[in-house]
């Protein structure tokens, strides 16, 4: 088993750059540039089962209004990521809407850069001891 520095440095970097910020400013093309195509997204929303293809996500993403327009806080962390070789862990929080999503993001180097290949979510409640992220 063998982890990089690197690896963990550069999916930082995506989160922070294109991730986050794809989301906040609803960019699907960002967004897309990061994902591999066969992408599936899991979790719970409001206690409901939330199951999407990326194709239906993105088309979420390009309907509704952006974190960045609605005015709304928007905050993302890294809180934690993994490597082992060509895979990778993230565990991140998205604070979006009225939304706090507690997420985590599986990665899979392919021909040379690091691809979302799944997505799992869950809204939590908020509490006061959170740590420091990217505030937009």
């Amino acid at each position: 088993m063998k982890t990089s520095n690197e690896d963990s440095l550069i999916i930082s970097q995506t989160l922070e750059n294109d991730y986050f910020n794809g989301i906040y400013t609803g960019d699907v093309e960002q967004l897309r540039s990061i994902y591999h195509p066969g992408t599936l997204l899991w979790g719970d929303v409001k206690g409901q089962p939330y199951a999407k293809t990326l194709p239906e996500y993105l088309d979420g993403v390009a309907h509704r209004q952006s974190p960045k327009d609605s005015g709304k806080p928007f905050k993302g962390e890294v809180l934690n990521i993994r490597v082992t070789n060509s895979i990778a862990v993230a565990e991140v929080r998205v604070k979006m809407y009225d939304f706090l999503y507690h997420e985590y993001l599986s990665f899979h180097k392919i021909e040379g850069k690091w691809l979302l290949v799944n997505k799992m979510i869950s809204d939590v409640v908020e509490n006061a001891a959170s740590p420091a992220g990217t505030d937009r």
